[in-house]
């Protein structure tokens, strides 16, 4: 029984339900930016560079049969025997949701930290000196004038 009462503390301490609740978000906010992605910024720059998909962008290495004809689909070129294809799109695609996702995740942990911050409190004045410092501090000021 000892075991069990042991795995019910932590799976319910607030680090592993945090842990859960940041994992489910982020799994959807990755979602998110890959829409982004895909349907926002993607044909963006495939209208800039002219190309309407980016997954079927490759460079054809090796061709012995002569089997890839202009236009082919990836899946398509990479079904050639004895062929070899440099599928360079999809890294394109992946490298931008991964940029995009990174500066989103910074955006959010720098607000996040912005609200963490408390303005610091002004450094409190020194108390004024008591009525026994002020005597004393004069008896000082006489011994040295004379």
């Amino acid at each position: 029984m000892g075991f069990v009462k042991e795995f019910k503390e932590f799976a319910v301490k607030g680090n592993v339900m945090d842990l859960a609740v940041g994992v489910i978000i982020g799994g959807a906010f990755g979602k998110i930016v890959d829409s982004v992605v895909k349907d926002l910024v993607m044909p963006i720059v495939s209208a800039i560079i002219g190309s309407p998909d980016f997954s079927n962008m490759y460079l054809v290495l090796k061709d012995p049969t002569s089997g890839i004809k202009d236009g082919m689909a990836l899946a398509d070129a990479q079904a050639v025997e004895n062929a070899v294809v440099f599928a360079y799109g999809n890294f394109i695609t992946v490298a931008i949701n991964f940029i995009l996702l990174a500066f989103a995740v910074f955006l959010m942990v720098k607000g996040i930290n912005q609200l963490r911050r408390k303005e610091e409190p002004a450094p409190a004045a020194p108390p004024a000196p008591t009525q026994e410092q002020v005597l004393l501090t004069e008896i000082r000021d006489l011994l040295k004038n004379k």
